[in-house]
């Protein structure tokens, strides 16, 4: 191991282990949550402009390959429920360096995506204030989200749980709303709109095939997060129920909050019209009769934005304390509180993030389509690491082993090697976009970088040590 003087697994260094709180309503509302960020209340504009109607085809084509990558998560997590997750199963079944590289890399990776998050909601809340500096409303929501996750374990599942629930709502309102419109008339003076204008402006596939490779690369970021779900095993009250059970609504949650929402406001709205007059969902609300929906749909947004920040905490927090635990850390981090809460670790993750929110504001906006690439970039790598990590634990079962697995891969191991496949096809394509290419330079830069440090610790492993030592 490369930093001595670490836990046994599964044992803290003071305060206990991580406390078992987080219920059944608890995680089935953050699975539901996990998937639905910023980018679809404001539109996805950019991907509709890419792919057209054909859009619902890309989150679905997407929406698959995640049900398998979370299949695969679930089938170890129920098995071997661990803090950490999928950064423990990279290092018990493929080494020591890729559980190191899966940890780091998806620590780097929640740090990059909150410090978006946080910009956002000082961005929506300079809306309704817009006299008020933005760095004010950066660093509050940064305060208070990390308060919530220092107090206990149940504050922050209790905080997911209500994000979480206005953010399902909200869509389900407006599904329903536009299904009133396309049906009904509602807002249209009584005539039903029908849903011909998924195919009346140059076909649903206007773009061709091209168009919904195109867009591959930002639906794909807009599932980063589910494999949150797999964080909470070490923290879940009764993990072999509520994880499958998380794990099985996924495909249904996206079809339902990604492809329902946008067959409402593609039928409703010219797919070629979307994003010139701002959030699709504002426009809906406001076809509806509803006047505030400007309002309403802002404090979705923020909401939205806490509650990615909320989770991006909770994640950071939880991988950097797992990583002490298994050495790849300082010893320091794998503390927890009288609460059971991984203190040390997540001070310093909010502590990075108040560098990452001191550095936004002092480069230009440009790196924010740079940050999201290098996040798809740490999550593809957490993604291939999960199938590689299943493919290798189920090879190593033995028959009986196998047929007593309490929740298993469909069509194993195919599945497994389709969903690669898929996820090598995603970064090709990251490769051939020019914006976001310099993912496929920073993101491998970090992984060598990292991959350095490990064997630097190796090669040095009394000092580091030593360090361990003094800060625990």
């Amino acid at each position: 191991m490369p930093v001595g003087n670490h836990p046994a697994h599964g044992q803290a260094t003071e305060g206990g282990p991580l406390k078992r709180e987080l219920g059944e309503r608890h995680i089935r509302l953050m699975a539901l949550g996990a998937c639905i960020g910023v980018g679809l209340f404001l539109g996805s504009a950019k991907a509709i402009e890419m792919a057209g109607p054909a859009i619902m085809l890309s989150y679905i084509i997407g929406g698959l390959a995640i049900l398998v990558i979370m299949r695969a998560l679930g089938e170890m997590a129920v098995h071997n429920p661990v803090a950490g997750s999928f950064s423990r199963y990279a290092q018990d079944y493929l080494g020591p360096l890729a559980g190191f590289l899966t940890g780091w890399n998806y620590w780097f990776l929640w740090l990059v995506t909150c410090v978006a998050e946080i910009t956002a909601v000082a961005i929506y809340m300079g809306i309704w204030f817009p006299d008020v500096p933005r760095w004010i409303w950066a660093l509050a929501a940064l305060g208070s989200m990390g308060a919530v996750n220092l107090v206990a374990v149940k504050a922050f599942g209790e905080f997911e749980f209500w994000f979480a629930l206005i953010k399902i709502v909200t869509i389900i309102a407006m599904v329903l709303g536009g299904i009133g419109v396309i049906a009904f008339g509602f807002g249209n003076d009584g005539v039903a709109l029908g849903i011909s204008n998924l195919w009346s402006n140059g076909g649903f596939m206007p773009n061709g095939m091209t168009g919904v490779l195109m867009s591959l690369q930002m639906v794909m970021f807009a599932y980063l997060g589910v494999e949150m779900i797999g964080l909470t095993a070490g923290e879940a009250r009764n993990p072999q129920k509520t994880i499958p059970q998380a794990i099985g609504s996924v495909f249904w949650r996206i079809l339902l909050f990604y492809v329902g929402a946008l067959f409402v406001i593609l039928s409703i709205y010219p797919w070629n019209e979307i994003g010139s007059q701002g959030s699709p969902f504002v426009m809906t609300f406001e076809r509806l009769g509803i006047k505030t929906a400007a309002g309403i749909i802002n404090f979705v947004v923020i909401t939205a934005a806490l509650s990615s920040c909320n989770g991006g905490i909770f994640s950071t927090g939880r991988m950097l304390y797992s990583l002490a635990q298994n050495g790849q850390a300082p010893a320091a981090f794998a503390r927890t509180s009288k609460n059971g809460v991984p203190r040390n670790a997540l001070l310093l993750s909010i502590g990075a993030l108040l560098l990452g929110v001191l550095a936004n504001y002092l480069v230009p906006e440009k790196v924010f389509v740079w940050v999201t690439s290098i996040a798809t970039f740490g999550a593809i790598w957490t993604w291939v690491m999960i199938l590689l990590a299943q493919l290798k634990f189920r090879a190593g079962l033995s028959t009986a082993e196998r047929k007593a697995l309490k929740y298993r891969m469909w069509l194993w191991p195919l599945s497994s090697y389709l969903a690669l496949a898929f996820l090598v096809l995603v970064v090709g394509l990251m490769a051939y976009f020019e914006d976001t290419r310099v993912a496929l330079y920073i993101g491998p830069a970090f992984l060598v970088l990292l991959t350095v440090l490990y064997y630097t610790f190796r090669l040095a492993p009394k000092e580091v040590q030593g360090v361990a030592s003094t800060a625990s």
